[in-house]
């Protein structure tokens, strides 16, 4: 199977596209593995270091409702279509997915089919779906702070999903469980008390994708 960086490189940068691009037109790069797919490509402009204002509550939305899907088994996604035909710009999603890039390379060195009972079995797909289900609504909550690891969770346990990693779901679970820590403590005591530790996460992400 084609690497998803390569795959989303060619489909960006490399063929000609309109002006603006729709969520329905992915779905032919998907393949096989769309939820986590989908879950890789919704939540990567929150996932990201950058500034993405206005993107983490319409596409927490559509990840949540694919996550409730997942928990159900369903093999296939279903959205209502005016959110698989709403339209981005395709400059702002060339944005993203150059920035993104680098992140997907240095998992995909890290990444082999393993574990795929966690990916497969009825059982870890429902518990990937509540912890994607959980961090989408974390994404939604109009305060700063609450919305990036819970994304990094999403991005990477998706990116397990969607490459038949276990192993990699698994670790993106534990960043999940780490972004309910940050929101908790952000809701309930109005200081992010784990900003330090996010901070250092996404230094450590971003370091790590920089090519040598």
């Amino acid at each position: 199977m084609t690497r998803l960086s390569i795959e989303l490189n060619r489909y960006f940068f490399e063929e000609e596209r309109k002006e603006k691009i729709k969520l329905f037109d992915l779905f032919d790069l998907a393949g096989e593995r769309i939820f986590g797919f989908l879950f890789v490509i919704l939540s990567l402009p929150s996932a990201l270091p950058i500034p993405a204002p206005g993107y983490s509550i319409p596409f927490g939305v559509i990840m949540f409702l694919l996550a409730i899907q997942l928990i159900f088994g369903r093999k296939t996604p279903w959205l209502p279509s005016k959110l698989l035909y709403q339209e981005i710009k395709l400059v702002r999603a060339q944005g993203f997915v150059k920035a993104g890039i680098p992140w997907l390379k240095r998992i995909e060195n890290l990444t082999r089919p393993r574990m795929n009972y966690v990916c497969n079995s009825l059982s870890g797909q429902v518990v990937i779906g509540f912890a994607i289900a959980l961090m989408s609504v974390c994404m939604m909550i109009p305060i700063p702070g609450t919305n990036t690891l819970p994304a990094i969770g999403i991005f990477i346990t998706g990116f397990g999903l969607q490459e038949d990693d276990g192993f990699i779901s698994l670790i993106g679970l534990v960043v999940c469980s780490l972004g309910v820590l940050l929101v908790t403590g952000i809701l309930f005591t109005g200081v992010n008390i784990l900003s330090n530790f996010k901070d250092w996460l996404l230094d450590f992400f971003s370091s790590e994708a920089e090519p040598n």
